[in-house]
């Protein structure tokens, strides 16, 4: 007689071992996919911050997608299929038609930073050296080099065919990439 007679079955969570992936969303249907995710028992992760809505007759705070357009979800890149297959999903976000996973340490600060208590808002991901548009202010709609002095975010401004240029500071939070 085996000594394995009896035994409970072993499991294994595999789980630790799935990787997190983007997922591209049509527009305002975050939550909807979430939960058909939810209901195909994936790892989902859709972080939300409150903001007000403002209807004609009314304000309202609301759960808002901190990045618009996305969820993160953990599975295993080979088995898309049920994750394509729900309405709103456009696709994977990837390389060349193949999925490129999210490193675990990424989606762990969204994470901590939305269970803190630490007020924060999305922004653009914007680079030194990236040409950017002005969104606000006195020099709204104009379009420059995103560059740094010190601990402040300058716009350069440039006449490339006589090789001048200006700089001005700008308030990171008030420009767009371009």
């Amino acid at each position: 007689m085996s000594s394995l007679q009896g035994a409970e079955p072993l499991h294994i969570d595999r789980t630790a071992e799935l990787e997190w992936y983007a997922i591209w969303i049509r527009s305002r249907h975050e939550k909807l996919v979430r939960d058909q995710l939810l209901q195909k028992h994936f790892d989902v992760f859709l972080p939300t911050i409150t903001k007000w809505s403002r209807w004609k007759d009314r304000k309202k705070q609301v759960e808002w997608p901190l990045f618009p357009g996305y969820c993160f979800v953990r599975f295993d890149g080979v088995e898309r299929l049920p994750i394509l297959k729900c309405d709103g999903v456009v696709t994977i976000v990837g390389n060349e038609g193949h999925p490129s996973s999210i490193p675990a340490i990424e989606i762990a600060g969204i994470r901590q930073l939305i269970d803190s208590e630490l007020a924060f808002d999305s922004c653009p991901l914007i680079k030194e050296g990236m040409m950017v548009e002005v969104k606000s202010g006195p020099l709204k709609g104009v379009v420059g080099r995103l560059t740094r002095k010190g601990s402040h975010a300058r716009l350069m401004l440039s006449v490339d065919l006589i090789g001048q240029a200006v700089s001005v500071e700008v308030d990171a939070a008030d420009v767009k990439p371009y």
